[in-house]
């Protein structure tokens, strides 16, 4: 009788310490948890709290503001109220647009407008405190004080699942507004209640992206008993409206506490686009379900990196970097890989495509990181690129909603097309490719002007109103590029060509002040010259973009040595750099852009042209100056709160070098293959590569005072470079820094 007791007490045992150990496994945090959506939201990191998955075409989240340059993304940490949660929103950039198809719960017979922020009763508008917010990747939550209601807000690639809790109320209802937009405006729009469960419509509008067009399906959980109908100044009961500015209140009773979901799905395609998204991505109403395999998706990308961080914080602010660059670009095909150029053009290509590319930002390290790391993702970009030169006859610049914006300069799109060249990402169209990137840097189009660039070797300042200097410097770095492909494709004549003018920054540079400066057609100095004039296209003009001659001159990627060299060697250039570092900019009378932040000295880690200027001491006698920088820019540039970021996260380019910096090195030349050591900021990181293989990183007795490297090992071996070559990453194996306290002037020596 003894031993049936105790085989049952053991198996309860086993029993118990099985569900015990997997309880614990099953509690820890997924890291899609450390993540936090509302990092950046405050100052000018424009992000967006918005629910979505990786590069998805659905960004549905609350929209706070719309008409100014602090609500880029629609959301600002400052605003108390919420006008409604649209379905597109843009990542960290300085310009506004999207807002798509905006949706407004509500209770009462509310304004048919957004009303005043600061007085909400004048529309449909809301307040909200930030202590009832919750996001997290793929999930948004708050609630709305005027009306009593809960939002919450899911989301699959194509569709968003909304799920509102309503008081008790015979006038509850939703407002569906399509005049609604983010720093553009309507220019066609048309909804239809096509019975009481279903509503669709179309916006097309004007803006950033100069002509853009979404479709949508929508579907109610509970059926509508009324509605109204809006039509630029005519408010009706008919079920269908078109004009340029519609929108439409659905009306039905809640319970107290009651729920209603709606599904919206988007196309460019059309109606019958949207629904067929829906059909295949959301067929049923399981919220709970929806947003689980959201977690899923994103923790499926984020596990693709482990880290062992210095502290809790820490952990938040990798993760959400992490988070942060995998928002943009975002997806423009329906399910069947159908979709709709902006001209209404049926295309399909057999694989996604996508648009929203800040190029100008991204080809730093934005793409670098995508081709390490999601190397499928980042050949399906590349695609998407040279689609656009089947259409247009030359590469994007800066495209948004499929329009070439213009809004920056070069032609950036070279490199990160090249860099996938180069790495055999695209063996298919290798000769598109090269063809693209020629054509791209010979035919003119408004930021270029190959005429007079090739007569004088430089935009000459009298000839070329504004950005001279910078629109020179960033030719260079992409003749560089078609130089690497022309030497691949033995063309001997176009490489001596492209070779030639990626030296055209030596025509810029001032020995006299070791800056550069904008030369005349007749070879003269801009003067008088003031180096420290911060400026910007379209707004106070100038010879730099977003910039001034202490944060351009560094602007040649691809040849360093030289720069050295046009300085007067190691000390002087180390002098040079040391001066742009402790140089006050408020004590000087320089201006001010709001995309120049987070300053050290003159150095702006706000605005993409600083950013591989850190690395550049590796250069120099003493590497120690760039391990230090890099540990004050993390301390100070990146922190786990709402105004944690010091700069426009530009769609992931801000994030991705706090990657790149955190595991110790960064690409200054994108397309080189080469990666140029800095410190690392995390004790540990393990990258899980897309080729099964493992590179991992230590940073042993790193400490908040052990920030300097003492030595650096590759696979055991003492590196003796300052530099980390793609191919040995992609081999796999371990990297091992030595870090201390005291200075040491050369790690690599």
């Amino acid at each position: 009788m003894n031993k049936p007791c105790r085989w049952n007490g053991l198996l309860v045992l086993i029993v118990y310490s099985y569900i015990s150990a997997n309880g614990a496994l099953f509690a820890q945090k997924q890291l899609s948890d450390f993540v936090d959506p509302f990092i950046g939201t405050a100052y000018v990191g424009h992000t967006h709290p918005a629910a979505q998955l990786p590069f998805g075409m659905v960004q549905v989240g609350p929209d706070t503001g719309t008409d100014t340059w602090e609500h880029c993304s629609g959301y600002c940490d400052a605003d108390s109220s919420i006008i409604g949660f649209s379905h597109t929103h843009f990542s960290g950039t300085g310009c506004p647009d999207m807002g798509d198809i905006m949706l407004m719960p509500v209770t009462g017979n509310v304004p048919f407008c957004r009303g005043l922020a600061t007085d909400t009763s004048t529309g449909y508008r809301s307040h909200f405190s930030h202590a009832t917010e919750e996001a997290h990747p793929g999930y948004y939550k708050v609630f709305l004080d005027d009306y009593n209601v809960k939002v919450e807000l899911t989301a699959t690639d194509r569709v968003a699942l909304h799920r509102y809790t309503f008081p008790k109320s015979q006038q509850s209802g939703i407002i569906f507004d399509l005049g609604h937009g983010i720093g553009d405006i309507p220019i066609e729009t048309s909804i239809s209640l096509l019975n009481d469960t279903t509503i669709v419509g179309k916006r097309r509008s004007k803006g950033f992206a100069e002509d853009h067009t979404f479709y949508f399906y929508a579907v109610l959980s509970k059926p509508v008993t009324s509605s109204i109908s809006f039509s630029d100044s005519t408010i009706s009961t008919k079920k269908c409206v078109t004009g340029k500015n519609t929108k439409l209140f659905i009306k039905f009773g809640t319970e107290d506490n009651e729920t209603i979901m709606v599904k919206v799905a988007l196309s460019t395609t059309g109606i019958d686009g949207a629904k067929m998204n829906m059909m295949k991505e959301i067929g049923g109403w399981n919220f709970e379900q929806v947003r689980e395999n959201a977690a899923i998706v994103w923790n499926k990308y984020l596990n693709r990196i482990e880290i062992k961080p210095l502290n809790a914080g820490q952990r938040t602010s990798f993760y959400t970097a992490f988070y942060h660059a995998l928002l943009m670009p975002n997806k423009i095909t329906d399910v069947d890989g159908t979709y709709c150029l902006s001209d209404g053009t049926r295309m399909n290509k057999g694989s996604d495509r996508y648009t929203n590319f800040s190029l100008w930002d991204t080809y730093r390290a934005a793409h670098p990181f995508y081709i390490l790391m999601f190397p499928e993702k980042n050949t399906e970009f590349v695609k998407s690129i040279l689609d656009t030169y089947d259409q247009r006859g030359i590469l994007c610049t800066n495209e948004y909603g499929q329009n070439e914006t213009w809004c920056m300069i070069g032609n950036h799109a070279v490199p990160v097309v090249a860099d996938a060249y180069l790495k055999g990402m695209i063996p298919n169209e290798r000769e598109k490719a090269a063809e693209a990137i020629y054509a791209s840097l010979t035919k003119s189009h408004p930021k270029s002007n190959w005429e007079i660039y090739n007569k004088y070797g430089y935009y000459p300042c009298d000839l070329l109103a504004v950005e001279s200097v910078s629109r020179t410097m960033e030719h260079c770095y992409d003749d560089y590029c078609a130089s690497l492909i022309a030497g691949k494709e033995q063309d001997l004549n176009r490489q001596s060509f492209f070779s030639q003018r990626a030296h055209n920054y030596q025509n810029l540079f001032d020995p006299s002040t070791k800056l550069m400066r904008a030369k005349n057609s007749k070879g003269d100095w801009r003067t008088p010259f003031d180096p420290f004039l911060l400026s910007h296209a379209g707004t106070s003009g100038g010879d730099y973009t977003e910039a001034n001659a202490w944060q351009y001159t560094w602007h040649v990627q691809h040849d360093i040595p030289k720069l050295v060299k046009l300085m007067g060697g190691k000390n002087n250039f180390e002098n040079k750099l040391d001066s742009l570092f402790f140089l006050d900019i408020h004590s000087l009378s320089s201006g001010f852009h709001g995309d120049v932040t987070g300053m050290i000295g003159q150095y702006a880690h706000g605005n993409e042209p600083s950013h591989h200027i850190a690395y550049l001491y590796d250069y120099t006698k003493d590497a120690y100056k760039t391990q230090k920088i890099i540990r004050q820019i993390f301390d100070q540039f990146y922190l786990p709160k709402r105004d944690g970021l010091c700069g426009n996260d530009d769609c992931g380019q801000m994030s991705a070098w706090y990657i790149f910096s955190a595991l110790g090195f960064y690409p200054v030349d994108p397309v080189s293959g080469e990666y140029i050591i800095g410190a690392p900021q995390v004790k540990e990181m393990k990258l899980l590569l897309p080729n099964g293989k493992v590179f991992e990183m230590k940073a042993n007795h790193i400490s908040s005072r052990n920030k300097y490297i003492g030595s650096v090992t590759l696979n055991g071996r003492k590196l003796k470079r300052f530099s980390i070559s793609y191919e040995e990453i992609m081999n796999g194996g371990i990297m091992q820094f030595d870090m201390v306290s005291a200075k040491r002037k050369n790690f690599f020596d």
